[in-house]
């Protein structure tokens, strides 16, 4: 049988909650516990940047992490080109600095505060000597997904219908109603964020783990061992069936 795998939902900044977490999960499965990282690791919460260095640590380190990326992370990624680049697939009137989208609280967490006052260039170029270069070499390399035998693991979800191997970027980044009210089975099921709920949800063909740690709800991690799936909570791990809507 193969060693269990988990999970972590959305993480958006909040650095005491992944250090929980990951204290969970080393008192489950020990410290070479194979882990996948749905992405959304900025924005929002209160310190992006010991989020970043947590995960680059890691990786330095050779755990067995294996980090995807979400569209928070690409809006990051994208801003600290030069010049800065803007996610198209924001709404009309919504930029990375909007208050609901998170960026301030990324910058914040860097030393820089964001105001109207300043061209988003020069904000970039104060950011370019704040943000060391392990952060941005980690947001450039993260996956889009990463599947088993049984699982596929990505940020947003997938485009129902199409081949796991031609979907595009947008939607494993941004999907959502076209993904979450889509009931029928998928090639394999789909492990994802981006979605916030209350908590983890099984739904059947697919898994969200995000239960809203970028709005100051919790933190969620799922264990997968075998077809099992569990919740895994401070006392210990709890079964994870699926449910009907």
């Amino acid at each position: 049988m193969p060693d269990p795998i988990y999970a972590i939902g959305d993480i958006h900044g909040q650095i005491t909650m992944l250090e929980d977490v990951l204290a969970r999960i080393d008192a489950d499965g020990g410290s070479n516990a194979r882990i996948v990282f749905l992405g959304d690791y900025v924005d929002r919460g209160p310190d992006s940047r010991g989020v970043l260095e947590c995960l680059a640590n890691g990786r330095s380190q050779g755990y067995k992490w294996i980090l995807l990326k979400g569209n928070h992370d690409r809006m990051f990624q994208w801003f600290m080109e030069d010049p800065p680049k803007h996610d198209p697939y924001l709404f009309a009137g919504y930029h990375w600095f909007h208050k609901v989208i998170g960026g301030q609280q990324t910058m914040k967490s860097y030393g820089i505060t964001v105001n109207k006052s300043l061209r988003q260039s020069t904000i970039r170029d104060h950011a370019a000597v704040a943000v060391p270069q392990s952060h941005l070499n980690l947001i450039r390399s993260l996956d889009l997904s990463f599947e088993t035998d049984n699982f596929f693991f990505v940020h947003a979800g997938i485009r129902p219908k199409i081949p796991l191997c031609k979907q595009i970027d947008e939607d494993l980044l941004w999907i959502r109603s076209d993904f979450t009210r889509y009931t029928a089975s998928h090639p394999k099921i789909i492990v994802h964020g981006h979605t916030a709920i209350k908590r983890a949800r099984h739904y059947g063909n697919r898994i969200n783990v995000d239960s809203g740690a970028g709005y100051g709800q919790s933190l969620s991690v799922i264990v997968l061992d075998d077809l099992d799936c569990y919740t895994l909570t401070r006392r210990g791990r709890l079964k994870l069936n699926p449910k009907t809507r």
